[in-house]
């Protein structure tokens, strides 16, 4: 079994990514690992071949300034990574997400288990996305999604997010997928208020549109929000001391939006059933 893993990144470092982090934690899972980087203003390129690894292939680009249709550009650096890719499996890892030291062997034996099943086309991680501090994480959005795919079908990633499967040439559909067994971290949303604030200056263009300026993480129900009480992985410590929010607050006078009333409804309804509800991008076969 040969596994490939691909991220792609762009001023990774000044927009506060844990990548280094990112990249170290898959590389004991992959035969090789595709990072492509955008052309960038600061020292992602130099850190990235600071890993001394031989197992990075690295792949340099330039985005489109002109694609600002919803995000595309994202799934065209996501399909320049992973149509370099060589593996049976292919792993995708964004550039703030990091695997857990101790569930390294659960994702290798859940590849091993389903290699050669034709009917399972992807594995499913649960997402913990650490909202505000990483003391807390969100629950509104998904919690489960496919990041590792049979590298033989015919797939592709329409915005970045997600994989759409073409088993026809002309409509798709989210991938059958059974569970890795394991978890992934998702940072992105506990960074530094100012590195997320150069993040998401420098992205709405891709998007459409520019973003508000970033004064905080306190606009949100806290209803979505839950306590993180598992550990962190092991790489992630000098991260969360030094580049990560320590405290949070909801904003003064914050009113519930309908999303909130909508979401709030939903949380009752799951705990009340035994239920997860959230949005998924697969066909879940387990």
């Amino acid at each position: 079994m040969r596994v490939s893993g691909f991220t792609f990144l762009k001023n990774a470092e000044i927009n506060g990514y844990p990548f280094i982090e990112s990249i170290q934690s898959i590389l004991p899972l992959v035969d090789e690992f595709i990072c492509v980087i955008g052309a960038s203003s600061d020292r992602t390129l130099t850190l990235v071949e600071g890993i001394g690894s031989q197992k990075i292939k690295i792949v340099q680009t330039v985005w489109n300034p002109n694609m600002r249709d919803r995000g595309f550009v994202y799934g065209q650096q996501k399909m320049i990574g992973q149509y370099m890719c060589t593996g049976d499996w292919i792993f995708y890892l964004e550039g703030d997400e990091v695997l857990h030291e101790s569930e390294i062997s659960n994702i290798r034996d859940s590849m091993q288990t389903y290699v050669s099943d034709d009917d399972v086309e992807a594995l499913y991680f649960n997402f913990f996305h650490f909202y505000g501090t990483p003391q807390q994480y969100g629950i509104a959005g998904y919690r489960q999604a496919p990041r590792i795919l049979k590298n033989s079908i015919r797939s592709y990633a329409p915005d970045g997010l997600f994989w759409v499967v073409m088993d026809r040439n002309k409509r798709g559909r989210y991938p059958s997928a059974c569970s890795a067994n394991a978890n992934i971290y998702h940072y992105g949303h506990c960074r530094l208020i100012e590195a997320m604030r150069s993040k998401n200056e420098q992205v709405g263009q891709y998007w459409g549109r520019s973003h508000p300026e970033f004064a905080g993480y306190g606009d949100i129900d806290l209803a979505e929000l839950r306590p993180f009480i598992g550990t962190h992985p092991a790489l992630m410590s000098h991260w969360i001391e030094n580049k990560a929010e320590r405290t949070f607050r909801q904003s003064a006078g914050y009113k519930l939006t309908r999303r909130d009333r909508r979401n709030r409804l939903r949380f009752w309804f799951e705990d009340l059933f035994g239920l997860e509800l959230s949005k998924k991008h697969f066909r879940r076969l387990d």
